[in-house]
């Protein structure tokens, strides 16, 4: 009796176990037919969420504020715009307010940090201060970012007045003092394609400025300004404000940075611009020095026997 009632519990036993089996199976199944719906492994999956979180701070940098204009910059359905979103609030990449998304606080952090990070803007704020003291104007350090002017630190004026450049702007390399610095050593067929690109983006925007130069008159300006080592913006980003640049070099002699002394028409007549050469190159010597950049040194004639 004994031995035929263990048989009858190993037998149910054995039943158990097919059935979490035949269970597990079908959840594998569903499992390995939901992945090959969206065709993605976990890493691509994972790659694709990391991407659309990437895009949905981009979205909100931009402008989008709500869930259905997110969901239309990235093209995905509300419920997994929703889902996204509410996990980067909840990671504090962003915030909500009101009815809306804004970049959240944990970005500033980052944001901080990146450029404490960034050896150049340590070494080149001395240097820009000294600028400030000396000018009592806005000074701007930039980097190039693709065809843009990334600005990485900004000592605004003391006369009263205020830009729209501010630190983590962009702006075409073309239309400012800045980013022409940073084109000094391109071929000219680079000038005229930047140029380009400068002319799409500002006619895009509401805050036209007052004066854009032709290729003819801005190969001309460039050339002149390759030759003497500085730039000027002459109201070509902004109306009425006028800049002098000049470029920052590393230990290889390439331009990965300029600053500039900015301020308005009346604080920066022509003859003021061309007195400021000078003081603007020094100081960007000085900070590419402190990369590594040396000054090249004139040949050495050798006198004949």
């Amino acid at each position: 009796m004994t031995k035929t009632l263990n048989s009858t519990i190993d037998a149910e036993l054995s039943m158990d176990q097919v059935i979490a089996e035949q269970d597990a199976n079908v959840a594998n199944d569903a499992q390995a037919s939901a992945a090959a719906l969206l065709d993605l492994t976990p890493q691509q999956a994972g790659t694709q969420t990391l991407l659309r979180g990437l895009a949905i701070l981009e979205a909100a940098a931009t402008g989008a504020r709500d869930l259905r204009s997110i969901g239309a910059a990235l093209g995905t359905t509300r419920s997994t715009t929703h889902r996204l979103v509410s996990s980067l609030v909840q990671a504090r990449y962003l915030r909500q307010v009101g009815g809306g998304y804004l970049l959240g606080p944990k970005l500033i952090e980052l944001g901080t940090i990146a450029l404490e990070q960034m050896p150049l803007t340590a070494v080149a704020r001395p240097h820009l201060q000294v600028l400030a003291d000396y000018t009592h104007d806005t000074i701007h350090l930039g980097v190039r970012d693709g065809d843009d002017v990334l600005y990485i630190d900004k000592i605004p004026g003391t006369r009263g007045l205020e830009m729209r450049s501010r630190v983590g702007h962009r702006m075409p390399m073309a239309s400012t003092g800045i980013g022409k610095a940073m084109m000094l050593d391109l071929p000219s067929e680079k000038w005229s394609t930047l140029l380009e690109a400068s002319h799409r983006v500002l006619a895009k925007v509401s805050f036209k400025p007052d004066h854009q130069p032709d290729f003819d008159t801005f190969v001309q300006r460039m050339t002149r300004y390759a030759q003497g080592g500085f730039t000027f913006d002459l109201e070509e980003n902004e109306a009425s404000i006028r800049c002098v640049a000049a470029p920052v070099r590393d230990a290889s002699g390439a331009i990965v940075a300029a600053l500039s002394v900015a301020s308005t028409i009346p604080y920066m007549p022509l003859e003021r611009m061309e007195e400021l050469i000078p003081v603007v190159q020094r100081e960007a010597r000085a900070i590419s020095q402190e990369l590594g950049w040396r000054v090249p040194q004139p040949a050495t004639r050798r006198i004949k026997r």
